[in-house]
C-alpha cells in the first residue's frame, strides 16, 4: 500500500469516528464533464466529500483544498473536507479562507456545516519525522527561499541560483529537489520558478525561528526609537549593519512609532563598539537588540532607505514574528507591499 492509500484508509477511519453512529462510507462514481471526484465520500447528517494528502505543506494544502471544493461541486449539498497527517497553522488559515473543513490523522478537526460542528484542538503531531528532517528554511538553505521571494516572478537555472546565493551547485540541486515537492516548478526550458509566492512566504514564516540568531539585548539612552536608530546607524556605519523588525518597517513603510531597534551585525559587537553606543546589557528593559545572524544571507537584498540600511522587506517581515509592540500590524503592512506577494493567505 502506497503512502496515499495508507493515508486514505486511515482518514476514513478517523472521520467515521469523529462523525459517530450513523456515519457510513458510501460508494461514489467518477464525475462526468471533466469534474474531479473525491478520494472518498461519507454520509452522515450531511454528505462529506474528502480529499486526502499524505503531506501538509502550504502548497499541497492549498491545492487539495481547491480540489475538495471542485469535487464537492458535483455532489448535492456536499461538505468539502481535507484530510492530512497533521494540520499546521498556515494550513488551517488556508482552509479557513477557502471555506473548506479539515481534520487530521492526529485527531484535530475543524468541521462546521448546518447540523454539524466538530472542533478538536491540541492533539500532538503523531507523524513528526524522526531524526533530522530536510529543512528548506534552515539557515544556509533559506538563501534559496530568500532569493525566490525577492524575485517572485523570475525563472532561473540551478547554476545561476547557485551563483546568486553563494551556495554549491550540488547543495542547490539537492535542495531544489526537496522544494519541487510543493513549491517550485520548471518551465519548458527547464528553468525553476516559484509556484505560489504567498504560500511559500507563509510556510517560511511558520517555520522561522528568530532565536536561532545570537541576540545581545540592552539599553541605550535615547528620546525615541527613530532617534536611537539614527544614532546607532551613525556609530555603526563603518562596521556595517542592517536594520530589521520594527525599525525596518518604519524605515521602509513609515509604519508607526516604535521603541525597539533591532540591527544585524556581521560579527559580534566588540567592547569598543558597545562603549561608543553607551550600551548596557538589560534584557528586560531593552530598546536595542544587536543580532549576530546564523547565516550572512540575512544581508542579501539589503538597501538604503532615508539614510538607514535595512534588510530586504522579506527578511524584515520574518523577523517581525519575534518582535513586541505593534509587530503584527507592521508585518501585515510589509507583506501587502511586497511585489508579487500581496495576496492574503
Amino acid at each position: 500500500m502506497d503512502a496515499h492509500s495508507h493515508a486514505e484508509a486511515e482518514a476514513q477511519s478517523v472521520l467515521l469516528s469523529l462523525l459517530g453512529e450513523g456515519a457510513s462510507l458510501v460508494a461514489h462514481e467518477p464525475s462526468g464533464g471533466g469534474r474531479r471526484h473525491p478520494d472518498f465520500v461519507v454520509k452522515a447528517a450531511r454528505t462529506f466529500v474528502v480529499e486526502v494528502k499524505a503531506a501538509a505543506t502550504a502548497s499541497s494544502v492549498a491545492s487539495a483544498a481547491r480540489q475538495a471544493l471542485e469535487a464537492g461541486a458535483s455532489v448535492q449539498d456536499a461538505v468539502p473536507l481535507l484530510a492530512v497527517p497533521f494540520m499546521g497553522p498556515v494550513g488551517r488559515r488556508i482552509c479557513d479562507q477557502l471555506g473548506v473543513g479539515w481534520f487530521d490523522l492526529s485527531g484535530n478537526a475543524h468541521i462546521v456545516a448546518p447540523g454539524v460542528r466538530i472542533l478538536v484542538e491540541g492533539k500532538k503531531n503523531r507523524y513528526a519525522a524522526r531524526g533530522r528532517p530536510a529543512d528548506p528554511f534552515a539557515p544556509r538553505s533559506s538563501r534559496i527561499a530568500r532569493w525566490f521571494l525577492m524575485n517572485p516572478a523570475e525563472h532561473v537555472t540551478q547554476r545561476k541560483l547557485a551563483r546568486a546565493t553563494g551556495l554549491g551547485e550540488g547543495f542547490v540541486s539537492r535542495l531544489v529537489g526537496r522544494l519541487r515537492e510543493g513549491y517550485l516548478g520548471r518551465d519548458d526550458q527547464g528553468a525553476l520558478f516559484l509556484r505560489e509566492p504567498e504560500l511559500f512566504l507563509a510556510a517560511w514564516r511558520e517555520a522561522y525561528d528568530f532565536s536561532r540568531h545570537v541576540v545581545r539585548a540592552g539599553f541605550v539612552a535615547a528620546r525615541s526609537g527613530d532617534a536611537l536608530l539614527r544614532f546607532t546607524a551613525d556609530v555603526l556605519g563603518e562596521a556595517g549593519y542592517a536594520a530589521t523588525g520594527l525599525a525596518a518597517a518604519w524605515a521602509l513603510t513609515g509604519f508607526a512609532a516604535f521603541r525597539l531597534v533591532t540591527l544585524y551585525l556581521p560579527a559580534p559587537p566588540s567592547p569598543e563598539l558597545l562603549g561608543k553606543l553607551g550600551f548596557h546589557d538589560e534584557p528586560r528593559g531593552a530598546n536595542l537588540w544587536l543580532v549576530t545572524p546564523n547565516d550572512m544571507g540575512v544581508f542579501h537584498g539589503a538597501g538604503i532607505r532615508d539614510g538607514i540600511r535595512c534588510v530586504h522587506p522579506v527578511q524584515a517581515y520574518l523577523d517581525l514574528k519575534a518582535q513586541p509592540e505593534r509587530a503584527p500590524e507592521a508585518a501585515e503592512r510589509l507583506r501587502t507591499e511586497l511585489p508579487g506577494i500581496a495576496r492574503r493567505v
